[in-house]
């Protein structure tokens, strides 16, 4: 029993370090903190290099029933609204089956699939979950719960519509 107390210490010590443990998820009205995401070919992406544009973060898993049936409608919607500053990315969670495993579904998207994220964003306790981020940096959704067209239609399209807030 001994030796399960020094696992678990270990354990909390390695998730404080990560960040994990008392890493509060953004909420709608906040700011929206800065995070990193690594796609699934390596590269990486930060919030910086995305201010101005219009963000979903969408946290997904191959098992999810409606994770499964947002996917393809928010590939379609990105590749509608692409060219009015939105950008997509799908965040794979861990208990999905192995990214190699889901090259050809990857290979067929016009959305950014990622296999990490660094920062605060997190499953709101159920999959799907997706944040909204505005031009202007601030978290306009949050929610665990597949997006349908009407209510893409009405978060995004009034966000897309707003002028790009000027840098600095």
């Amino acid at each position: 029993m001994q030796g399960f107390g020094k696992i678990a210490r270990g354990a909390a010590l390695a998730c404080a370090a990560l960040g994990l443990i008392g890493a509060k998820a953004p909420k709608v009205g906040d700011d929206a903190p800065p995070f990193v995401l690594t796609l699934v070919d390596g590269s990486k992406v930060s919030s910086d290099q995305l201010r101005g544009q219009v963000i979903v973060l969408n946290f997904w898993a191959t098992w999810c029933g409606p994770c499964k049936a947002e996917l393809p409608l928010l590939d379609a919607y990105y590749d509608l609204q692409k060219s009015h500053g939105l950008k997509v990315y799908a965040i794979a969670t861990e208990d999905s089956v192995p990214i190699s495993q889901m090259k050809k579904l990857f290979a067929q998207l016009h959305i950014s699939p990622a296999r990490a994220v660094k920062g605060p964003y997190q499953t709101l306790g159920a999959v799907p979950t997706n944040y909204i981020i505005d031009r202007a940096g601030r978290v306009r959704y949050a929610k665990a719960s597949a997006f349908g067209l009407d209510e893409l239609n009405s978060e995004l399209v009034p966000l897309l519509k707003e002028r790009v807030p000027p840098a600095g």
